[in-house]
């Protein structure tokens, strides 16, 4: 499916997506069911154009398989302790393997996601078993976005943001 015009991200835009916030990944399938799973951390490219998000492949097998067949894919980030969050969309997503630093950013944004959890109440070791997974399964989805909307609760929800803004 081609893809609309891509969208670039500013740079707050970009430090909020790959610091310590909550990453949710979803697609659907032909039947028309969604697919969900939690990332583990995102990789954004110097222009802010491309994202990358990082999935545990068992976890998010039914995912992978509608990435795969449909290439449409959204990413919702959201930080627990304000509720901002903004989702980003895409349709020309594909899974890879994980490119050189990206287990490094994976296990930072690890450290980052407990560090936000923290003043909530969960405890260090909470956190890192919810996000523990090995290293071996990790894999890669790699879109540009073309839509991206401020989705914090409010009368803003569901507002495009402004390409190249933030």
């Amino acid at each position: 499916m081609p893809s609309a015009a891509p969208i670039h991200l500013g740079p707050d835009y970009v430090r909020f997506m790959t610091g310590g916030v909550s990453i949710n990944t979803g697609s659907g399938g032909s039947d028309g069911l969604p697919s969900q799973c939690r990332a583990f951390g995102c990789r954004v490219d110097a222009e802010g154009g491309r994202i990358t998000v990082f999935l545990a492949a068992p976890q998010a097998a039914d995912l992978l398989r509608d990435v795969t067949r449909s290439q449409a894919v959204a990413v919702v980030f959201s930080d627990p302790p304000t509720h901002r969050t903004m989702q980003v969309k895409g349709r020309d997503a594909r899974v890879e393997s994980l490119a050189e630093g990206d287990l490094a950013r994976v296990s930072a944004y690890r450290t980052a996601f407990v560090q936000c959890l923290l003043p909530l109440g969960f405890t260090e070791s909470t956190v890192r078993a919810f996000l523990d997974c090995p290293d071996e399964q990790l894999v890669a989805v790699t879109f540009t976005p073309d839509a991206a909307f401020n989705q914090t609760p409010g009368a803003q929800a569901g507002t495009p943001l402004i390409p190249g803004a933030g």
